[in-house]
Parts: structure tokens; sequence; C-alpha cells
């Protein structure tokens, strides 16, 4: 699947220091504004021990993670959504996204400036917020001078409802609250919004870039940023970019994991944001397993046996028979596919079968 995470925030916070750790791309890390112009993409490997652990049961011939698409965008800055800077540029990147790194300062280090002259992540947070809400309420204005006359003279009974939703987040965008804090009622509702493609409503991660002291148990910065998002339908991050950079130069496991532990953290912190930015995007994974390879598929989470199969090759939807499941719990157990079967664990699932995290699948089709 080709669902992206865009990492955004004002220039100077760490956006590229973070995304070098997280992809085996270069992106340009400098001390000054702008040093990203054009958006690099990063295809990140998804950390997963169920991998290892099928490896050594099935020794296949190779093994295939999941992974996630990562796009570092250029720092955005007061005004972009008029223009200013290299604004429109970098809000249209960030509309082609699906989710939202937001990398936050929370470092104090004079030789690096900051934009605003001062670290203060929740300004920075809030000047970021107000430029995506102004492009939004832009957007939901433009709809609603489309569908107004149509909804108050009556007629329309879906131009009525689509009026209702519009001033719902007219309502929040101009309280200065994004997009991803309107609750709507119902599915049909939801599904209406998404066509908005509203810059807020997409699901957002902060990430409080901190500095070594501050790894494990962050620091006041982070606390003020915990409490901003507080009402937000968004998680909260912790990592210390430059030392995840001195992490990713080592060259061995082994001395990783000894740097890890000398400052006190059970794995990385890019480990930690790539299994964040995954459940962000609401992805889970099953696996199939064989002699030729073991892999992990990706699918968004609720997908039925049928979605699932056409992950691997839109024949196999459309020919879809059935599915034969294996929890991996059971497959860990007994070791085997054949060893699942003779016991029992084997079940055979038909279209509407949702698909659980660490199922082992083998599809049935025929076209």
């Amino acid at each position: 699947m080709s669902l992206q995470c865009g990492i955004v925030g004002l220039p100077n916070v760490g956006k590229s220091t973070l995304f070098n750790c997280l992809s085996s791309a270069r992106a340009q890390a400098a001390n000054f504004p702008f040093c990203t112009i054009e958006p690099n993409t990063g295809v990140i490997t998804v950390p997963d021990e169920r991998l290892a652990v099928l490896e050594k049961l099935v020794k296949p011939q190779r093994v295939v993670p999941a992974t996630v698409e990562i796009v570092d965008i250029a720092g955005l800055v007061k005004g972009a959504s008029k223009g200013e800077g290299l604004g429109n540029q970098f809000l249209g990147n960030i509309r082609e996204t699906d989710a939202i790194l937001h990398v936050l300062r929370c470092f104090d280090d004079e030789n690096v400036v900051h934009v605003d002259g001062a670290v203060n992540p929740v300004r920075d947070k809030e000047i970021i917020d107000a430029e995506l809400q102004l492009k939004d309420l832009e957007t939901i204005e433009s709809r609603i001078s489309r569908v107004q006359k149509q909804a108050q003279t009556g007629g329309d009974k879906n131009a009525k409802r689509l009026y209702e939703i519009l001033l719902k987040y007219k309502s929040a965008l101009e309280q200065g609250k994004s997009a991803r804090t309107v609750i709507l009622d119902n599915a049909e509702d939801r599904k209406l919004a998404r066509d908005f493609f509203l810059l807020t409503d997409k699901p957002a991660l902060y990430v409080c870039n901190v500095d070594e002291a501050a790894a494990v148990k962050g620091n006041a910065y982070v606390e003020e940023v915990r409490k901003a998002i507080r009402e937000e339908q968004s998680e909260l991050l912790v990592v210390a970019a430059k030392t995840e950079a001195e992490i990713a130069e080592l060259d061995t496991f082994e001395e990783r994991r000894l740097f890890l532990q000398e400052i006190g953290l059970p794995e990385s912190g890019a480990a930690r944001l790539i299994r964040a930015a995954y459940e962000l995007l609401n992805l889970e994974t099953y696996f199939t397993a064989g002699e030729p390879e073991v892999r992990a598929w990706t699918y968004v989470k609720g997908a039925k046996a049928p979605q699932a199969a056409g992950i691997i090759h839109t024949d196999f939807e459309k020919g879809f028979i059935r599915a034969e499941v294996i929890k991996y719990a059971d497959y860990v157990k007994y070791g085997s596919e054949a060893a699942c079967r003779e016991n029992g664990k084997l079940a055979v699932e038909g279209k509407d079968y949702i698909v659980q995290d660490g199922d082992i699948m083998h599809f049935r089709f025929n076209v």
C-alpha cells in the first residue's frame, strides 16, 4: 500500500535530521530555513518481531517486511496559507499525505537558530495549526458558497445535510480548532467529510524533538505540548533526533543496542516512531508464510478477506473463494502449517471474514 506520513514543522526543528534517521534517503540537514525544497520520500521498514519468529520456523528463501512511506516536507512559516515562504507548495505537499507527523522543537541549543528567536513548542504548534486551519477554512467557505443556495431552498436533502456538516467545520475552524476535533454523528457524514480533503482532518502525531538528557522522560517543553493537545484526537511521542542520528551511524546491531542501553532506552525512538506512524494510518499486518518467502502485508484495519487478498493481486480479490487462516499464536505453538491443520487450528473463512492483525493467511481463488 502506498499510504504516506508527512513530516511537518517550522524550519530548524529537526525534521530532516529525523527523516534521515528513519530512511535510507538522505535529506540535507542544515542550520538554515528551507534546506528541504522538494519533499524527500523514504520507504521505511516497520519493525515487527513476529517476522523473525516466522523466519526461524519456516526457513524461507527471503523475508519481506511491511513498509510505510515518509515524506519530509520543507519547513512552514507564518503566512504560508497566504503564500508566504514557499507556503502554497508546502501546503500542497501536505494535502497529498494521509497523516501528519508534526515535529516540535523541545530542546535548547544556542548553535541552532530558531526562526522565531526563542524555543516555544506550543507557539510553534499554534503557528502551523493556524496556517493549516486558515487553508481549511478557505476550502470550507468555497464549498459553502457552492451548496448554500441549494440547501436553503430545501429541495435537495443531500445539499442540506452537506451544508450542515460544512457549517460544523466552519465553526470549529473559526474558533482556532482543527477539523479533527469535529465529531460527526454517523458513517455517512464522515464519508461526506472525507471528500473535503481538509489538512487538519488528517490524523496527527506530535513528535517532541528533545536532547539526549530528555530522551527517556521528556522535559518541561514536552509537558507543555502534552497539555496543549489534551483536547485533540492526537498522540505524542518523544524522540531525540540528534541522538537517533548518532545511533543510525553505528555499524552493528550490538553497538546500537549498547548505546540505547547506556542512555536508558529499550529501543530506538526511530523504531517507536515508525510503529506509531503505522498505527496512525490505522494499518495492521497479516502474513503469508511458505518456503519461497515469509511476507508481511499491510491492510487498513477492518478490511475483509477479499480486500486483503486484493493487496497481493487484484485477481485474488476478483476470484476470491475462501481464506485459510491460522492465528499467529497457534502457528508459533505448533510450529508449522501442517501441525496447525492436524490440530484443528486452520480455519476456513469466507468473504465476510474481518482480517485480524497477525493472521497467517492463504487465499483460494479462481479467475
